[in-house]
């Protein structure tokens, strides 16, 4: 059993923080802490707590992540971090999620092929990779999601156009460019090869 040590007010004055044990537990509307006569210094139950919001906001939650989910497809982790930020219990996030996952408006390798189909001709192999392990994308699903790329060599010479014009054509310069497109994420051989075919053009150095 857990105290309810405060309970305050939101900006939404419909709206309070629940705290147990001097930490945030969750939020709550006012009507529901007053219907369940929650108040400081009564001993509660979290998983009671937890199943007060799970009944009381599941519909909210589930709005709340389909606006957040408007425009732009978000992978698991994204719509978890989210709800958890507007004061969810775990409880309820994974309904949620769940939910939505059923109806396929969660999907992350849905939204990891849509980010490398987008980033492909921007970025190499190894960042793409490293940026959706950090969006919560899965190592297994990333993976399988960047090998379905086609080579990368002519999207790396495309960047080190870009990236030499104007620059001096000198050891230094070179130098700088296989750094840069390191840092975008292509392989050595990319950057070479691109490099390569950069200083027998006329388009760079």
């Amino acid at each position: 059993m857990k105290t309810v040590t405060a309970i305050t007010q939101q900006k939404d004055p419909k709206r309070c923080n629940i705290f147990l044990d001097g930490e945030f537990f969750c939020g709550l509307p006012l009507e529901t802490v007053m219907k369940c006569r929650i108040k400081v210094g009564m001993t509660i139950d979290s998983e009671e707590l937890e199943k007060i919001q799970l009944d009381s906001e599941l519909l909210a939650a589930t709005d709340k992540a389909m606006s957040y989910l408007t425009g732009s497809v978000k992978t698991e982790k994204q719509v978890r971090d989210y709800l958890r930020g507007k004061g969810y219990t775990p409880l309820v996030v994974g309904h949620v999620v769940e939910k939505l996952k059923g109806y396929s408006l969660i999907d992350d390798a849905e939204y990891a092929r849509r980010y490398v189909e987008t980033y492909s001709g921007k970025k190499g192999a190894r960042l793409m990779l490293m940026e959706l392990k950090t969006k919560g994308v899965s190592a297994e699903i990333a993976e399988r999601a960047v090998d379905a790329v086609d080579d990368q060599t002519e999207a790396a010479y495309r960047i080190a156009v870009k990236y030499t014009k104007g620059k001096t054509p000198d050891r230094e310069g070179l130098q700088k460019l296989y750094r840069y497109l390191l840092s975008k994420g292509f392989s050595y051989d990319e950057a070479r090869a691109a490099a390569d075919r950069l200083g027998s053009s006329d388009d760079g150095f």
